[in-house]
């Protein structure tokens, strides 16, 4: 089920972000969660009262206690008596209360079931095992209501036997208290593990033979005591794959010394990462001559390596849990001689992690799942990479987690989140890897997430509403959902439909509340989220999100006054989006990798609804809209698709994946237009493979009937056409063997002189930085800045590609350094004064006469010029 609309309408009354009554029901948390297997309502609920007695039974857990008298103390319970009273809580189980309710006992339930029984002023906790009985205590949690408990009986126990979370991204790791937190947040929602193998833990991977320092072995035994009390598996990760020796014992020894350091801090589960290597490298002669080469003797190394740790090692120690590996082709089901050597040789106990169809895939199906068991041989642990953004700079992603059929269950072993470099952020995913891990059969992702939502708002409608904006903006991630921000697209698109129908007041006042929803977001959500490391973490995202919304808002503002004629006010407003824009792309997250680069909000909506309200200012103005070019990928860091166009072969578009059949890189010409010439230059020093390995030149005049030009299977693709078009695209007619794409140069030439090129000269010269080509680029974002005031003489002269009939020419300069000088234009009878430049914004009306070229002459002394367009505005024919 995808998200078409968030459920939550908003609407904005006195600034203030509120929710109608209609939504009541978003605002609750589910009543219990993770949704247990069997609930079975009963009349006779009552309240707590001040005093209660707790008596503890056969699987009695003092964590489960612990959990038991908070709860009680939140609901106002002052005594809590070791004995039966007029409320008792049997904690452990009762015979003698379960026959009293006539509810049957946990006994026989699978490992990690319980049972919770309320009524007659009794309440039986009664767990299979101690875990069992911690879940029946976090249940009944959740079941107190104030200072009341509704009558239920529930029985509930866990489909997917491991359910959690994998430390496993690039980049800065979590922090001590990150971790320890997580693990608390693990408990609380029933899953059982936390895998520690952080890729920049040098301890972990790089340095993986060394000893941990003292101070690091002692956090990682708070993290094991943290998940004792949680319930929680503190599985340990080493992963050796980048030098070890496969045949050196000293090398296994080592191994093992890691494993017994943290096994006598009380660590039972341990994982052997074999991912991210190249197995056809080998790290000593002594490998290669005992296994030979490619994937099968790499199969058998790793098989004999593990083979040794769990028979050894871990069938050695009765309380250890079976060893788990990550295989270094963790992301197919293809069968290859690795997963053959793997699945005929590897020890049947050895628990296999995989991520599905792909490392990050938009779906995981249940014949996916029955076919990873079936090549690998072994018991399936999915390793799913969502919300994991160490690949998606610069993004925080807080949508749905979608596509992961529930009749996976029936396959694998459990399912666990690779989660963000934001620990607390994650938690808005993790709450439904709880739900699907305990009972698939009634995962609904949209539910879930909604729940989620309602969670970390704390329940409160105006935190719900806001973070269910916020999390629009951050809902692309290429690959679960390769749409971004689906609600805003959805309102942007029905505003330029009610624009483009003539009804531009209407337009502005249907979406204002929303552009408004979108800036007063942050500040609610700093305010009403619960947990306050979430707002420390998306930091960076919640500024930029301010800085967004006022520019969203500010684009409305130009667009009316752009429909006043108001021009010096619309300037205005164009150059304080630019300013916003620019303060926002110029925040940086505190975290690897996404310090590297700026916060994506709604990208590809909302900076898209500024392009286009820029574009319509522009059009007003008489800019000729200039070349454009996009791409049907992502970008990787900030090569994006403009430096395709560029004219410097330095600069690139870079996509951030592989090109899959139908993606496509276009350029858009502005008008229709007569070409020739036509340069695909993809593929960069370093990165010669990133192109599209076959595809096809196409060309258009509407956008939407293509006519082929040529295909290719090169890394540069050259055409001379003889055609009329706007657009022209190369396609990617087949998914490319996994290497991305860059553009250098996408360039098209245009021979019928209908693309007016403006060419400025003059003094004084640009400062460095800058050019005078900057005034004459169709972009107003930037400058031709002088680097001097101007002299006796100086002059900016705009000379046209082919002469044009103008009623009026535009200068637009910096708001707070505008120069002063008379305005000529020249035309076949030679120059002639047509008025003066004064002030940010001047328009000046010129005799319609076919111009060649427009010259500005400085006043002497002023202020050095900062021009940032020179417009002729040509008479419509």
């Amino acid at each position: 089920m995808r998200r078409v609309d968030l459920p939550v309408i908003l609407l904005i009354a006195a600034q203030i972000l509120s929710v109608p009554a209609a939504s009541a029901a978003s605002s609750r948390e589910a009543a219990v969660s993770p949704e247990p297997q069997q609930t079975v309502t009963r009349r006779d609920g009552f309240p707590l009262g001040r005093t209660v007695g707790l008596v503890h039974g056969p699987t009695t857990d003092p964590d489960a206690e612990r959990v038991v008298r908070e709860t009680l103390a939140r609901a106002g319970v002052r005594t809590v008596r070791d004995r039966p009273g007029d409320v008792t809580i049997w904690l452990g189980g009762s015979e003698q209360a379960l026959r009293e309710l006539e509810v049957e006992p946990a006994a026989g339930l699978p490992d990690e079931g319980y049972v919770v029984a309320i009524g007659r002023r009794q309440i039986v906790l009664d767990g299979v095992d101690t875990d069992g009985t911690y879940y029946a205590a976090r249940t009944f949690a959740q079941l107190v209501d104030g200072n009341r408990v509704d009558g239920v009986e529930i029985r509930d126990w866990p489909t997917m036997r491991y359910r959690g979370s994998i430390e496993g991204f690039y980049g800065t790791p979590w922090s001590h208290a990150d971790r320890l937190d997580h693990i608390d947040y693990l408990g609380a929602h029933r899953m059982n593990t936390y895998e520690y193998a952080p890729k920049d833990d040098p301890y972990h991977r790089e340095q993986w033979r060394d000893p941990y320092p003292a101070d690091k072995l002692a956090e990682l035994g708070e993290l094991i005591e943290r998940g004792q009390r949680n319930k929680v598996d503190f599985t340990f990760a080493l992963s050796p794959g980048l030098s070890i020796c496969y045949t050196s014992d000293s090398h296994y020894q080592a191994l093992v010394a890691k494993f017994e350091s943290l096994y006598a801090l009380g660590a039972r589960a341990f994982n052997v990462p074999l991912d991210d290597i190249d197995y056809n490298t080998w790290h000593c002669p002594e490998d290669r001559e005992k296994y030979g080469t490619g994937g099968g003797a790499a199969g058998q190394a790793q098989s004999e390596l593990l083979n040794r740790i769990q028979r050894d090692w871990v069938a050695s120690k009765p309380d250890v849990a079976p060893l788990q590996m990550v295989p270094t082709e963790y992301y197919n089901v293809t069968e290859t001689p690795y997963k053959q050597a793997l699945r005929e040789q590897l020890d049947s106990a050895v628990v296999v992690h995989w991520t599905g169809i792909g490392v990050v895939p938009r779906t995981i199906t249940t014949a996916q799942a029955a076919r990873a068991k079936a090549v690998f041989g072994h018991d399936i642990l999915i390793w799913d990479n969502y919300p994991v953004n160490d690949y998606a700079a610069g993004r925080i992603l807080l949508a749905d987690y979608s596509g992961r059929e529930p009749g996976i269950a029936e396959h694998v072993a459990g399912v666990i989140s690779n989660p963000m470099n934001q620990a607390a952020v994650s938690k808005l995913a993790l709450y439904s890897f709880a739900e699907l891990g305990w009972n698939p059969a009634t995962y609904d992702e949209q539910a879930s997430w909604n729940h989620a939502i309602a969670e970390r708002a704390g329940g409160d409608r105006t935190t719900i509403a806001a973070l269910e904006v916020f999390a629009d903006l951050n809902t692309y991630d290429s690959t679960l959902h390769p749409e971004s921000a689906p609600v805003l697209a959805a309102k942007t698109g029905e505003f330029w439909r009610t624009w483009r129908a003539g009804h531009e007041d209407s337009a502005i006042e249907r979406i204002r509340p929303y552009f408004d929803a979108i800036e007063k977001t942050p500040g609610q959500l700093r305010r009403g989220v619960q947990d306050p490391a979430f707002a420390d973490e998306a930091k960076a995202w919640l500024d930029a999100t301010v800085l967004w919304g006022e520019a969203l808002q500010r684009s409305l503002r130009l667009l009316g006054e752009v429909a006043e004629g108001n021009g010096p006010e619309a300037w205005k407003s164009r150059r304080r989006i630019d300013e916003l824009v620019t303060q926002a792309k110029a925040i940086r997250d505190v975290r690897l990798p996404h310090s590297n680069t700026y916060p994506r909000i709604g990208e590809g909506v909302a900076d898209a609804f500024l392009t286009e309200a820029g574009r319509v200012h522009d059009q007003w103005m008489g800019l000729e809209p200039g070349r454009t070019a996009t791409s049907s990928q992502g970008t990787y860091a900030d090569n994006v698709p403009a430096r395709m166009i560029d004219g410097d072969e330095s600069t690139f578009f870079w996509s951030n994946g592989a090109p899959v059949a139908g993606d496509e890189i276009r350029v858009d010409l502005g008008a229709p237009r007569a070409i020739g010439d036509i340069a695909v230059l993809m593929g960069k020093s370093g990165s010669p493979q990133d192109f599209i390995h076959s595809g096809v030149l196409e060309y258009s005049t509407d956008g939407s009937s293509w006519t082929e030009l040529t295909r290719a299977t090169t890394a540069e693709v050259r055409f001379t056409a003889d055609a009329t078009a706007r657009y022209v695209r190369y396609r990617a007619l087949a998914d490319n063997p996994s290497f991305w794409l860059v553009v250098r140069e996408f360039s098209v030439e245009v021979t019928d002189g209908s693309e007016l090129v403006l060419t400025a000269t003059g003094t004084p010269a640009p400062a460095e930085g800058s050019a005078l080509a900057d005034a004459v680029d169709h972009d107003v974002s930037t400058a031709y800045r002088a680097a001097t005031a101007a002299g006796e003489g100086d002059a900016l002269v705009v000379t046209l590609s082919s002469p044009r009939t103008l009623d009026r020419v535009t200068v637009l300069q910096a708001q707070d350094a505008a120069a002063t000088g008379v305005l000529e234009v020249k035309t076949a009878a030679g120059w002639q004064r047509a008025g003066t430049v004064n002030g940010a914004y001047t328009a000046v009306t010129v005799p319609e006469a076919d111009v060649e070229a427009i010259r500005v002459s400085w006043s002497a002394g002023d202020v050095p010029p900062q021009v940032h367009e020179v417009i002729p505005h040509s008479v419509a024919k």
